[in-house]
């Protein structure tokens, strides 16, 4: 049996009149960038992020991006992330002229481990962005106590945790910002490229629109140098369909979370990922660690079994960030993760046949590695 790592098409197909309704309603309104698509959409998510508001924007990196330059950051300041994430977190971070500084991460969330996050702080610090990764939310309240003391700002990367939460908070909802994604592999994800802020803050929702239409309060009025960062219209309509099914979809990747546990647990060489006490886990991904991971991947491959890899090379080891001089051993947890992690195939429409396909598929594999 084959088992794709993703199938987006099994996620449109039952979707697929509505969506092309959706898109005939644009074409007829020519609403294509920004416009009422958008605006319903930042309504509605940001309803569901329990949030004030929600600024739909054209990228999840400039989610990350427009926060950190309305809380002005720029040369000079650092802004403290984790290495073990996507390239976009530290990329938000340099284009706003600032530094990225890493603190490790918890061995069992991956996570932000905050115990050593205060010794990362220093004078330059501008702000803080915890990733909740693989659909996991950071450990937010020793994370925001810290902040608070220090008087930092703190910009949730939320970027594979639409709809994970924290003692009962939504990812989006606990710092001051929360950054996501809508790439389309995303829980939620559109057909393209788009992001979104969400924040109860007024101030900070009113400089990110600014921001995100080339700094502009009204047309060719300019305030500020701005860019041009706006969600189009069709992506907005998509992405209002699709948030009717998030819910559904992150119950069901719940569901072969907890079928790959059960089918799993107690197989020697396997880490599986952990649900941390009072988080709600949406299983963006499901990471497991195993040595000799690449002969293990290889395996699998050989057999039909598509896996990813989340991510190999930590941030502070990427030749672009060379210039920090971050060898190897200065975030060990991280880089020891990232040489096991193995991502399985992951999605709503995932099958039980073929969740037990390859759980059968990596025991051999693993135990021929």
């Amino acid at each position: 049996m084959t088992v794709p790592f993703l199938n987006l098409r099994a996620a449109h197909d039952p979707i697929k009149a509505e969506i092309l309704s959706a898109i005939q309603q644009v074409i007829e309104t020519s609403a294509f960038a920004g416009g009422t698509f958008v605006t319903r959409f930042d309504e509605e998510f940001a309803a569901y992020c329990r949030t004030k508001h929600s600024v739909g924007l054209g990228s999840g990196t400039e989610a990350l991006w427009l926060p950190l330059l309305a809380l002005g950051a720029g040369p000079g300041d650092e802004v403290i992330t984790v290495p073990s994430t996507f390239m976009a977190t530290a990329e938000a971070i340099t284009y706003c002229g600032a530094k990225p500084v890493f603190v490790d991460i918890e061995e069992k969330t991956y996570t932000m481990d905050p115990a050593l996050l205060e010794k990362a702080i220093t004078p330059k610090t501008k702000a803080i962005i915890p990733v909740h990764l693989f659909g996991q939310t950071a450990d937010m309240d020793p994370i925001l106590e810290i902040a608070n003391r220090h008087g930092l700002p703190v910009i949730e990367d939320a970027c594979q945790a639409h709809g994970a939460e924290y003692n009962g908070r939504r990812a989006g909802s606990i710092g001051i910002a929360g950054a996501f994604s809508f790439y389309p592999g995303k829980n939620l994800g559109a057909m393209g490229e788009a992001g979104s802020v969400t924040t109860d803050d007024d101030a900070l929702k009113a400089k990110v629109e600014t921001l995100r239409d080339h700094g502009q309060q009204k047309k060719y009025h300019h305030s500020m140098i701005g860019w041009n960062a706006r969600m189009d219209g069709m992506q907005g309509a998509i992405l209002s369909i699709k948030l009717k099914h998030l819910e559904r979809g992150n119950e069901a990747r719940r569901t072969n979370a907890a079928l790959y546990h059960k089918l799993l647990a107690g197989e020697a060489n396997i880490i599986l990922p952990q649900e941390a006490p009072g988080r709600r886990h949406v299983y963006h991904l499901y990471p497991i660690r195993t040595p000799r991971r690449d002969i293990v991947l290889e395996t699998l491959s050989k057999r039909s079994i598509h896996c990813g890899i989340h991510y190999p090379i930590p941030v502070h080891l990427q030749e672009a960030y060379k210039e920090l001089g971050l060898g190897k051993g200065s975030f060990p947890v991280a880089e020891r993760c990232a040489q096991e992690f193995i991502s399985l195939p992951m999605f709503p429409e995932l099958a039980p046949d073929q969740i037990e396909t390859v759980v059968t598929e990596l025991r051999l594999a693993v135990r021929s590695a």
